[in-house]
Parts: C-alpha cells; sequence; structure tokens
C-alpha cells in the first residue's frame, strides 16, 4: 500500500499557532519534506522543529532559483517547473515505499504555499489530506488589534508584484485589502496606495508573530531593507467608524501583581518524544525555564524562547530550590525527570523543597515509568501483585533494602527494581540475588531490560539462578518474577491474573 501525503499549514511563524493536528501530523510522519531558498536555511522548519522527532527522514526541496537569473532552457519557470517535478518524484518515492510524508508550509498551503505544487502533482496519485494554517493576513490583522471586514464589507488579497496600475485600480474598488510579498515590489506597492488614495490608511506589518516583528504606518516604512515576510494592510472601514463612549474620569490603577510563576515536575517517559503525553508535551512548550539533570534536558526539543538550567544527577535539593526560586520571580518552570517524577525522582525533591516557598503553586505530570515500558517490551510479568524496590543504598541503609527484598520475595510478589547497579555499586546486586534465591526457585524468570526506548535497546529473558551481575548496569531494570510467572515458547513473560 502507497504512504499518505500530507500538506500542513505551519500558520505565520509563532510555534504555539502550529495546530493541534499539525503538531501530531509532523510528530507521527516518517518523513517531513519542506522547501528552502538556496541558502538552504528553512524557516518552515524552524517553525515545525519542536514537535519533530528524531530519526524522522528529512527531504530539503532547495529551490534552483529565487529572483537571480537562470540559463535553464525553459526561462525562470522551465527551471521551477523542473524542480517541482524533481521534488514531486523524490516524495512520491517514498509514497510509493509505504512511508507518510508530510509536506511544511509556512501561513496556510494553499494560499500562495509552496506546497500547492507538490499537491498539483501528486494529490491524484496517492491519498492526501490538506491541514489550514493561521495566513499571515490573519497574523498581521491579530497583530494590529484591527478588524479586517465588518458585515457586507469585501476584503481583496493582493500579490505586490502586480503592475502599480493594476494594484492602484483594485485598492480604489475595495473595502479592506492584504497586499503581500513586499520585498523589491514596496517601493511600488506604496505608490499604488498613494495613486488610490488610500495610504493614509494603510498599515505595514514585518514578520507577524515572529521574532523581529514590526509595525508602522504604510507611510512612514523605509523601502530599504522590506523582507519578503511583510505585508501592507488596509483594515476595515468600520473600524474607523466606532462611536466612542464618554470618558469617565481616570481612576488609579492599583499595582500591577507580581507575575504568576508555577513549577510543573514533568515526567520524560524512558526515552525519546513518542514515549510523552500530551499533557507533558503541553507543559515544556509553555514553560519559559527548563530545570533537570542534563542528559535529561538535552532530551527536550529546543525551544529559543526557554532558558535551560542543566545540572548535575545528585544535587537533586539544589535543583528543586533552584526551580522554586525561579517560578517565585513569576517563571513558569519545568522540571524534567526520565520516566514518572514520582517514581524514585524529582517530584518528592521539589514538594519537599516546596514547604519553604508556600506561595509558588506545584504541580506534578506524570510519564510512563521504566517498569511500565520494560514489562511491555517483555509481555505482562507485572500483571498480578508486585512492588518497585530501589536497590541503591545512597539514601537509605543496605539494611531496609535487604529486609524489604526478603519481605517481598517472601510475600510472592513480582519485584521492579530499580538502580539495580552503577560503578561504584557492584556487589549489591549479587547480595540481593542470593537473598531472592532463599525464597524463590532458581528458574524463577527475571527480565533484563537495558536503556528500553533508546537506539541501543535490549530486553534478556533469563532466570534468577542464571542472573549474571556483570551483565547489569545503570541503565537496566529488573522484574523478578513470582511463583506463578511463566514464560512462553516465543520467550514472552507474563503473571497470571489468577493467584492458586
Amino acid at each position: 500500500m502507497s504512504g499518505r501525503l500530507y500538506g500542513v499549514g505551519l500558520g505565520p511563524g509563532d510555534p504555539e499557532l502550529v495546530t493541534v493536528k499539525t503538531a501530531r501530523l509532523i510528530g507521527e510522519a516518517d518523513v517531513v519534506a519542506y522547501h528552502a531558498a538556496r541558502h538552504g536555511r528553512s524557516i518552515a522548519r524552524s517553525i515545525a522543529l519542536p514537535y519533530m522527532r528524531e530519526g524522522q527522514v528529512e527531504e530539503l526541496l532547495q529551490y534552483p532559483v529565487t529572483t537571480e537569473a537562470t540559463d535553464h532552457p525553459g526561462g525562470y519557470q522551465g527551471a521551477l517547473d523542473d524542480f517541482y517535478a524533481g521534488c514531486a518524484a523524490r516524495l512520491a518515492a517514498h509514497l510509493d515505499a509505504g512511508r507518510t510524508v508530510v509536506v511544511l508550509s509556512e501561513g496556510d498551503p494553499l494560499f500562495y504555499g509552496s506546497y500547492m505544487h507538490m499537491h498539483k502533482r501528486l494529490a491524484h496519485r496517492y491519498p492526501t489530506e490538506v491541514v489550514p494554517g493561521v495566513t499571515s493576513v490573519s497574523a498581521a490583522s491579530a497583530v494590529l488589534g484591527r478588524p479586517l471586514v465588518e458585515r457586507d464589507e469585501v476584503l481583496t488579497v493582493l500579490p505586490g508584484t502586480l503592475p502599480g496600475e493594476a494594484l492602484a485600480e483594485r485598492l480604489r474598488g475595495t473595502d479592506s485589502a492584504a497586499v503581500m510579498k513586499l520585498g523589491r515590489s514596496f517601493a511600488k506597492v506604496r505608490d499604488a496606495f498613494a495613486e488610490a488614495g488610500r495610504l493614509d490608511d494603510a498599515w505595514y506589518v514585518e514578520r507577524a508573530t515572529m521574532g523581529g516583528e514590526r509595525v508602522a504606518p504604510l507611510k512612514d516604512v523605509d523601502p530599504e531593507g522590506v523582507p519578503y515576510f511583510s505585508l501592507a494592510l488596509l483594515s476595515s472601514p468600520a473600524e474607523r467608524a466606532f462611536v466612542p463612549e464618554p470618558v469617565p474620569e481616570p481612576v488609579p490603577e492599583p499595582a500591577p501583581a507580581a507575575a504568576a510563576g508555577e513549577v510543573v515536575v514533568v515526567g520524560l517517559g524512558p526515552a525519546g518524544r513518542p514515549w510523552l503525553t500530551p499533557e507533558a508535551r503541553d507543559a515544556l512548550a509553555t514553560a519559559t525555564d527548563l530545570v533537570g539533570y542534563g542528559p535529561y534536558v538535552d532530551r527536550v526539543e529546543p525551544n529559543p524562547r526557554q532558558r535551560r538550567h542543566r545540572t548535575d544527577n545528585r544535587v537533586e535539593a539544589e535543583r528543586a530550590r533552584h526551580a522554586l526560586e525561579l517560578a517565585g520571580e513569576g517563571r513558569r518552570v519545568a522540571v524534567v525527570s526520565s520516566g514518572d517524577p514520582g517514581v524514585f525522582a524529582m517530584a518528592s525533591a521539589v514538594l519537599e523543597a516546596a514547604a519553604d516557598f508556600p506561595d509558588v503553586p506545584v504541580r506534578v505530570v506524570p510519564g510512563l515509568t521504566a517498569a511500565q515500558v520494560v514489562a511491555a517490551r517483555a509481555g505482562a510479568p507485572l500483571g498480578h501483585d508486585h512492588c518497585v524496590i530501589s536497590l541503591s543504598d545512597i539514601l537509605k541503609p543496605w539494611e531496609v533494602v535487604a529486609e524489604r527484598l526478603s519481605a517481598a520475595a517472601r510475600a510472592d510478589l513480582v519485584l521492579a527494581i530499580y538502580n539495580p547497579a552503577s560503578r561504584s555499586r557492584t556487589w549489591q546486586l549479587p547480595a540481593a540475588r542470593d537473598l531472592l534465591l532463599e525464597h524463590r526457585d532458581p528458574d524463577t524468570p527475571v527480565v533484563i531490560g537495558r536503556a528500553v526506548g533508546g537506539p541501543d535497546e535490549s530486553v534478556t529473558v533469563t532466570s534468577l539462578g542464571e542472573l549474571d551481575p556483570a551483565a547489569v548496569d545503570m541503565r537496566c531494570l529488573l522484574i523478578v518474577g513470582s511463583s506463578t510467572t511463566r514464560v512462553t515458547g516465543a520467550g514472552v513473560v507474563y503473571t497470571p491474573r489468577r493467584y492458586p
């Protein structure tokens, strides 16, 4: 079966104006394609980057020309036609292989968008869906805070590349207008507004919702340096006909309240964006600051509006206080943890430190735990009563660990064992195995999950008697079965829900 083609609109530039559906499709795609000029830098990719994931195939569709001359035998249009045909062939190869292809488009895909050239060549051959996006016209109107049209008014959208006389004629005959693609056409467009008698009412909006956003009366703009991502806007005539209410006597305004900050402790799951919950994605996207152990912070997609605070692995209390101090200054802070933040992770540390910050709200966003993921990879070894134990004796004495291991073994509970070994803790796992063997048969199934979810993931099924501690490190999680845990001929491990 062939793959599916999506043309998705990214909106005008702010990654938060990407629709939920577009964000989901970008994250799920096998192939992400985007256009760029000859310099190779793609604004579309920069907008979509927070929603992309590792391992996706990227197709850069790089224009051979933009506005310069070409020696192509078919001239400028011939060069573009060959380019679009080649791009379509590259995407068709992915679709023929059954891959899902998402083509990124700034604004809306079918509103002056580059995607439409792929759509015309591929949509009749493959299952295709177009996902609309916020247009730059809508963004400019919102940035100005001025309505586009009201009631029976007419909005006209014009390319700035039209001849000046045609632009002036159309501007004279419409209520509202947006003129796109300014750049080198700016002087001609401004003259057309003046000729139509509309220059005093026109506005200039540059890079709406993006970094470097600029708004000014059109008549005051210097033509030098006007970028392609700008437009001229003639808003609704009704906007100038509002009847002002009588102005009341001024009332002194109260002092502004301090910005409301918060701390959200976010579970990243075991590895990678596919393991994130939608709630976790939202918390990460809206945070102003990320705080956490360096490798965990690095797993979060870059966001140019965020500050990152990377720390060492053994400073949980200091890390928690730092996050709470930032939130006290009005920052929205996400403290990141691998797996679930409430399971041997940062939620406890933050809540303990929060006693000294009573005015800072703290909430916890759950994540997939390592025990859940390793169990799922092996089958269903946690299908009946089980317990979770950490072998680390850094924060509790080994005598407590040993007592709990023996109690769980006597109770015939399945055990999920975290922190089984490290470079400095090598004797604890052999000691734990010997304690368990006092109450468990040597044939008891044991699952060793290592780096589950990552590129070097491995899942090994062995027995308690054959367990080799040398094969276990800090990146592992162990699941030790109960007396009822079974291993099928296919190597699937499960614990029945019925107990004899």
